[in-house]
C-alpha cells in the first residue's frame, strides 16, 4: 500500500503545481493568444510548422524525456535511496525545471524562435554568445555519446527470458519497424492528407504488433556479423540513423513519431498508476528498498559518490535539465501555435516527466536487489507493474520486452533531436549556409560520438564500465550547467525587460553552486586516478571537457554580472521583441 501512496501523493504534488504555480508563471510572462508565433510568420514546410497542442505535446514530452527520467533516477536511487531521489524529483521540477523549460520556450517564441543562445548574443554580447553556443554544442555531443551507448546497449543486452528468446535482439527488431511506421505514417498523413486521429488509428495497433513480431524476427548482429564488439556496430548503425534522421524533414519523422512515442509514454503512466494499485492491493507489490543507503552526504562512501551535490547531476532530466531548453528553443518554439500553449506544453510536460521519473524510481523501490543496468532494472519493474495490471494476462517476459522497447524508444526521440539541434548550433557557430552546411555540420556533431564510442572501455574498481556509464557523471553536469546558464542568459532577458528576476534568479544560483562543485569534484577524482598512474582515455577526455566547462561556465557568469551592473532595465515585457539590428 505504501508504493500506491507514494505515486498517489506525487502525482497529486505535480498536478496541483500545475494548476497552481503554473498560473503564476502563465500570468507573469503575460502570454498572449494573440500574437502570432513564429511558426505562422516564418511557416516553410521544413522546421517551421505550427502544430496543436494534443500533437505538439506528446512530441515535445517524448523529446525531453527519453532515457533522462529512467537512467538518472535510477541510479539515484541505487546510489542514495528512493527518499532523496524523490524529494529533488519533485521540488526541483516544480520550481527549478518547470521555470527553466517554461522561461525559455517563451523566450524563444518571442525572439522569432531562435536558439536561447540567440537571447544570450541580444542582451549580453557576442562574446557571451559565442561562449554560450560552444557550450550547448559539447552539451549535446555529450548527450549524443551517452544515450547512442545505453541504446546500444539494450539491443544486445545478454538477459534471457524463460522461454529462451534473448530480447535485445528482439527489441532491436521491433524498434527498427517502429521507426518504419513512423515514416511511413508522416507519408502518409502528408501525401494522402491522412488526418491525426486516423493516423493514430491506423499506426498505434501496428506498432504493437511490431512489439510482438521482435521475438520472432530477431536482430542478433552479433550472430550475422560475427563481431567480437556488437554493441560498437549497433553504436555506429544508430549514428547513422542520427545522420539521416537529423536532415529530414519534421512532418516525415519527427512529428509522427514523436506523436507514437508519446503514446508510448503515456501507456507507460497508465500502466504504473495500475500496476502499483493491484500489486499493492493484492500485497504482490510494496516497497523494499531503503529510503537512504549508506552513502555520505559529502565525501565518498567507497565508490559510492557522495549525495551533495552528485544527487543533482546524477538526475537531470525529471527535475531540471539543460537539454530541456535546447529542445525549447530548438525545434518546439518553431512550432508553438499559440502562446497560450507554452504552458501546458513545457511546463506541463516537464511536470509529467518528474512524474515518469518517479515511476522510475518506483521499479527501484519493488526490487530487494535492483540490477547494475538501469535499462534492465527498469525492464523489470515495468514488468511487474503490467503483469500485475492486466492480472497476469501480459506475461513479465513479454512485458519486459515492452519495458526495453519503451526505454529504446525515448532515447530514439532524443537521439535524433538532439542531432538536429547541434545542426542548428553549429550552423549558427559557424555562419554556414545551405545544403552544404547542414550535411557538414551533422557530420561533424556525430564525428566525435563516433571516435569516442570506438574507444576502449574503462575499467573502475577492477570493472569494466560501458561508455556511457564512464561519461554519465559528466553528462549529468554539463546538462545541469547548462540549464544554469540558459537560467542565467533568461534572467538577464527579464532583468532587461523591466521584469522582477526572483522567479529565475534563485534556481539559477542553486544550480551554479551545485554543477561547479560537481566539476570540481570531478576534476580532483581524476588528479587521483593520475597518482595511480592507470588512466583510461575516456577519463582524459573526461578530465579535459570538464575543465573547459568549468572555465566556459565562470566566464559567461562573469560577463552576465558586469553587464547586468552596467546597464539599467529597459521597457516592460509585453508580445513579441522585436528583432535585433
Amino acid at each position: 500500500m505504501y508504493l500506491i501512496l507514494f505515486l498517489a501523493v506525487s502525482g497529486l504534488i505535480l498536478a496541483g503545481a500545475y494548476r497552481w504555480y503554473g498560473r503564476i508563471l502563465a500570468s507573469y510572462l503575460q502570454l498572449d493568444p494573440t500574437v502570432a508565433t513564429p511558426a505562422h510568420t516564418q511557416r516553410d514546410g521544413l522546421d517551421y510548422e505550427p502544430a496543436r497542442k494534443s500533437w505538439l505535446l506528446p512530441q515535445h514530452f517524448s523529446a525531453i524525456a527519453a532515457a533522462g527520467p529512467i537512467v538518472g533516477p535510477i541510479l539515484a536511487g541505487t546510489y542514495f535511496g528512493w527518499l532523496p531521489a524523490w524529494i529533488w524529483l519533485i521540488v526541483g521540477a516544480i520550481f527549478i525545471g518547470g521555470v527553466h523549460d517554461l522561461f525559455t520556450l517563451v523566450a524563444s517564441v518571442r525572439h522569432g524562435a531562435k536558439s536561447i543562445a540567440e537571447v544570450v548574443r541580444r542582451y549580453m554580447n557576442r562574446r557571451s554568445y559565442l561562449l554560450f553556443l560552444a557550450f550547448i554544442w559539447i552539451s549535446l555531443v555529450y548527450v549524443i555519446i551517452a544515450f547512442t551507448d545505453v541504446t546500444a546497449g539494450t539491443f544486445v543486452q545478454p538477459a534471457a527470458t524463460a522461454d529462451g528468446a534473448a530480447p535485445g535482439p528482439a527489441v532491436a527488431t521491433s524498434s527498427i519497424l517502429y521507426l518504419g511506421l513512423a515514416l511511413v505514417m508522416g507519408f502518409c498523413m502528408r501525401r494522402f492528407k491522412l488526418g491525426e486521429g486516423k493516423a493514430q488509428m491506423i499506426f498505434l495497433p501496428l506498432v504493437v504488433l511490431a512489439i510482438v513480431a521482435g521475438p520472432y524476427l530477431p536482430i542478433d548482429i552479433a550472430a550475422l556479423t560475427g563481431s567480437s564488439r556488437p554493441q560498437l556496430l549497433w553504436d555506429h548503425m544508430l549514428l547513422i540513423y542520427c545522420f539521416f534522421a537529423a536532415l529530414s524533414p519534421l512532418w516525415l519523422l519527427m512529428q509522427p513519431r514523436g506523436a507514437l512515442g508519446g503514446y508510448f509514454l503515456y501507456v507507460i503512466l497508465v500502466v504504473g498508476i495500475l500496476g502499483a494499485i493491484v500489486g499493492g492491493v493484492t500485497g504482490r507489490l510494496d516497497i523494499v528498498s531503503p529510503a537512504m543507503s549508506d552513502a555520505q552526504f559529502f565525501t565518498f562512501n567507497g565508490t559510492t559518490p557522495p549525495i551533495l551535490p552528485i544527487l543533482f547531476i546524477t538526475i537531470a532530466c525529471g527535475a531540471c535539465s539543460g537539454f530541456h531548453s535546447i529542445v525549447a528553443s530548438g525545434t518546439t518554439s518553431k512550432q508553438l501555435s499559440n502562446e497560450t500553449d507554452a504552458k501546458p506544453v513545457a511546463y506541463g510536460s516537464m511536470l509529467l516527466e518528474s512524474f515518469l521519473a518517479c515511476l522510475s524510481l518506483a521499479t527501484v523501490m519493488i526490487m530487494a536487489k535492483p540490477t547494475g543496468r538501469p535499462d534492465l532494472t527498469y525492464a523489470d519493474g515495468i514488468a511487474l507493474f503490467m503483469n500485475n495490471a492486466t492480472f497476469g494476462l501480459v506475461s513479465v517476459d513479454v512485458a519486459r520486452q515492452f519495458g526495453l522497447l519503451c526505454f529504446a524508444t525515448f532515447v530514439f526521440d532524443t537521439l535524433d533531436s538532439c542531432t538536429r539541434l547541434a545542426r542548428y548550433v553549429l550552423l549558427e557557430l559557424t555562419g554556414w549556409k545551405g545544403r552544404f552546411g547542414m550535411v557538414g555540420a551533422t557530420l561533424l556533431t556525430l564525428a566525435l560520438p563516433a571516435i569516442v564510442v570506438s574507444l576502449p572501455p574503462a575499467v573502475v574498481a577492477g570493472q569494466q564500465l560501458p561508455v556511457w556509464r564512464a561519461f554519465w557523471g559528466l553528462f549529468g553536469t554539463s546538462n545541469q550547467l547548462l540549464a544554469a546558464l540558459a537560467l542565467l542568459g533568461v534572467t538577464v532577458w527579464l532583468h532587461q525587460r523591466g521584469k522582477s528576476v526572483w522567479f529565475s534568479l534563485g534556481p539559477t544560483l542553486f544550480m551554479l553552486v551545485m554543477t561547479m562543485w560537481s566539476l570540481a569534484i570531478t576534476l580532483s577524482v581524476h588528479l587521483n586516478r593520475l597518482k595511480v598512474g592507470n588512466v583510461a582515455a575516456v577519463h582524459h577526455i573526461e578530465f579535459g571537457v570538464a575543465m573547459l566547462l568549468l572555465v566556459m561556465a565562470v566566464w559567461l557568469v562573469i560577463e552576465a554580472i558586469l553587464l547586468v551592473r552596467s546597464r539599467t532595465p529597459g521597457t516592460p515585457m509585453s508580445g513579441p521583441v522585436p528583432s535585433a539590428a
